[in-house]
């Protein structure tokens, strides 16, 4: 397979459609399937199962998958300009719980942006986990480690959460009271990640207020009720206050994960220094200013 051949593949293989695949290469869908038709009769044997569903990657498509991903590894254009310590350049996208993509990220991110001014950086903010396989984004920033996949996972820091409601009402004395209030948080049936899961601690199996975004969640808190908020958030809601502070406390972390394929990519390793860096920081200035925020 030649270069050309491997990138239509790769684009169908992520897309599990020709539309979707067309999308990404620019071309029509009837030109990516007839492009596909050629490669497997070349190859004698089929990469995808079609249905009207989609294209779903045959045995011998899931074994032709490894390589052409190392081959688009290979052939990317490297992120930093020359072979020194220049600066970063091109573009990378990076996916996030919206949490981390709402109060986080952009601090972070303009920062990087300002030592780097020929790097265009772009936030995917999902509810729900990534899909690096189909090259959804360069990089993705996780609750929890994936435990399947070739990938590379690193922590980059601990984060906080604690109970929080409007400061103009009255605070419970203890969790039992606390159940009085109107609960917020997220939709039980579309929590993606079970260190989502925060309500079990309260007891309470009903959600008043809910949604699948936390900045959501937020903008509820600032309406009434009680729910759990990151502290790196509470700056950004300086009418909330933190709650049972000494009685209920949580602790997560993020990782950051990349292809295991990138592992040897100078221009993601640069990147991914200083995000993780930028992150640690960025945790902890604004985690140190919600220490305020309490009754």
């Amino acid at each position: 397979m030649n270069w050309d051949d491997m990138r239509v593949f790769l684009a169908v293989a992520r897309a599990e459609s020709l539309t979707g695949a067309g999308k990404t290469l620019r071309l029509d869908a009837a030109t990516i399937g007839r492009r596909i038709a050629r490669l497997e009769a070349r190859l004698g044997a089929e990469l995808f199962v079609k249905s009207p569903q989609g294209y779903v990657l045959s045995s011998v498509g899931e074994e032709l998958l490894p390589a052409a991903e190392a081959a688009e590894a290979a052939l990317a254009v490297p992120l930093a300009g020359g072979q020194g310590q220049a600066g970063l350049s091109g573009t990378v996208r990076i996916g996030a719980p919206d949490g981390c993509a709402n109060y986080l990220l952009p601090q972070v991110c303009a920062a990087i942006r300002a030592d780097n001014p020929d790097l265009d950086i772009q936030i995917l903010a999902l509810p729900r986990v990534v899909n690096l396989s189909k090259r959804e984004a360069d990089l993705a920033i996780t609750v929890s480690p994936p435990d399947a996949g070739r990938l590379l996972v690193q922590k980059i820091t601990d984060y906080h959460l604690h109970l929080a409601m409007r400061a103009d009402l009255t605070p419970p004395d203890d969790l039992a009271k606390a159940r009085d209030h109107a609960v917020v948080g997220y939709i039980p049936d579309m929590i993606f990640d079970k260190e989502l899961d925060y309500l079990g601690l309260l007891g309470r199996g009903r959600v008043q207020m809910a949604s699948n975004s936390v900045a959501v969640q937020l903008h509820m808190l600032r309406q009434g009720g009680i729910g759990f908020v990151h502290d790196f958030a509470l700056p950004f809601a300086p009418e909330l206050r933190i709650v049972l502070k000494d009685d209920i406390s949580l602790k997560r972390a993020f990782y950051l994960v990349r292809h295991e394929q990138d592992r040897r990519s100078d221009r993601l390793g640069r990147l991914v220094e200083a995000l993780s860096a930028g992150l640690r920081a960025e945790v902890a200035r604004l985690e140190a200013e919600a220490a305020a925020h309490c009754f």
